[in-house]
């Protein structure tokens, strides 16, 4: 998968992160505003290193 992590504001002026794939869909967000840039890249490090090998699971 061919993917980039965009960081952008937010219209209240949080900071917030989202995964685009290259074919333009967005295919993860961060979900939640944060307070700071550094916040939201820390968010996108956690996604990175804990959901590489995330189960699937059915509720």
């Amino acid at each position: 998968m061919t993917a980039t992590f965009e960081l952008y504001t937010d219209s209240a002026g949080d900071w917030r992160w989202r995964l685009r794939h290259s074919n333009g869909n967005i295919v993860a967000d961060s979900g939640e505003g944060y307070t700071s840039k550094a916040k939201a890249k820390q968010g996108i490090r956690s996604v990175k290193s804990n959901a590489s090998d995330a189960e699937i699971e059915e509720v």
